[in-house]
């Protein structure tokens, strides 16, 4: 496996690249061009002068992590052909760059939702947390709350464009008539738009799973559990067509086995995100450190399922507690630095031990 670090570039992100340069393992940066609102070419200059940021350190550029899908796609809008040429170009651009992955979600309207961005979780962090009953009908209180904090900070979020935001009202107008199987009709319509551009390129597109994996606010959600899954690599079955198999947003759910999903489509798992999550009796849940006694996603069965099927994809640390003077204002929420270098370690002494047991043929 090849262990990578998000980074938001230069400007946007508190995080440096020397900083990443001293964690061990880490040979590639998930970035994005975080300016571009959804619909938007990525432009050659543009792509050129963030390969030249990461190679000056020694990363590669492989994966790209928020090329944001236009609402007119989701909704299947007359207008979706024009964005689906436009996402096909920047998928070209990309591919002269040397990308190999572009990871996406296709989630109406929100792309992650937490109800508090900074929770303690009692040992003097904090983390992003949950709470069942805030997400209820209220979008727009909710919606408040993270963009009211984007603005104070001045921090923007993939998926949570005040662009977007402001026309809340609209979108959700938008997506009444927009129910589970139209929405399933829409995502195909996409893949097969953009599967030639796939094929020219190499370039694998890797769909994250929803967060979290159950409608809210009576938005259908897609990519929830294994059954789900199984529909979407049948539905477009092609070798571009893959996951970003994300372990914390499943989780969510605890009737989710990660690790045996792992095992049934490991080689359509292009880019594999590492998320801890604490789960409450109530439904309300908590993100946690990569250590699997910390929480309930059995990182220690997931990443012995990847080793025993030879995954040699893209890895990255999720989301990480907020430490050592991290707080709002000083660190993105969930994208601190020590909390996920901690998480790369830990992942990494488990490989390691790993690739010794094998050698060893135990």
């Amino acid at each position: 496996m090849q262990m990578t670090f998000r980074w938001y570039g230069e400007g946007n992100d508190k995080i440096s690249l020397q900083d990443i340069k001293q964690i061990p393992g880490v040979t590639g940066i998930v970035w994005a061009l975080h300016d571009k609102m959804p619909g938007e070419i990525w432009e050659e200059h543009e792509i050129a002068r963030v390969k030249e940021q990461c190679e000056k350190y020694g990363f590669n550029i492989d994966v790209v992590e928020s090329v944001n899908v236009h609402d007119d796609i989701k909704i299947g809008l007359p207008t979706r052909d024009q964005y689906i040429a436009n996402y096909c170009q920047t998928i070209r651009n990309l591919g002269k760059f040397g990308v190999k992955v572009i990871c996406y979600n296709f989630m109406p309207i929100f792309d992650w939702t937490r109800s508090d961005l900074f929770h303690p979780v009692g040992d003097g962090s904090t983390a992003l947390f949950y709470q069942k009953n805030m997400i209820q009908d209220d979008y727009n209180a909710m919606a408040k709350y993270i963009l009211d904090f984007t603005e104070k900070y001045n921090m923007s979020f993939p998926g949570w464009e005040p662009e977007r935001m402001a026309k809340l009202d609209e979108l959700f107008k938008a997506y009444e008539g927009v129910d589970h199987e139209k929405l399933w009709a829409n995502l195909k319509y996409f893949l097969e738009g953009i599967m030639p551009a796939c094929e020219e390129t190499g370039i694998k597109m890797a769909i994250h799973m929803d967060d979290p994996p159950w409608d809210i606010f009576g938005l259908p959600r897609l990519l929830v559990d294994e059954k789900s899954i199984d529909r979407f690599l049948k539905m477009v079955d092609h070798p571009c067509n893959c996951l970003t198999l994300c372990s914390g947003s499943l989780n969510a759910n605890p009737e989710n086995d990660v690790a045996a999903i792992v095992r049934k489509h490991c080689d359509r798992i292009a880019f594999a995100h590492i998320r801890n999550v604490k789960h409450f009796e109530n439904g309300d849940f908590s993100e946690a450190s990569h250590r699997d006694c910390d929480g309930d996603t059995r990182i220690l069965n997931i990443l012995k399922a990847y080793h025993d099927c030879g995954f040699d994809g893209y890895i990255r640390p999720d989301h990480g507690r907020h430490l050592w003077g991290e707080k709002a204002g000083t660190v993105r929420p969930g994208y601190g630095l020590y909390d996920r270098a901690l998480g790369i370690m830990y992942m990494l002494g488990v490989w390691d031990m790993l690739d010794k047991l094998k050698a060893e043929g135990k």
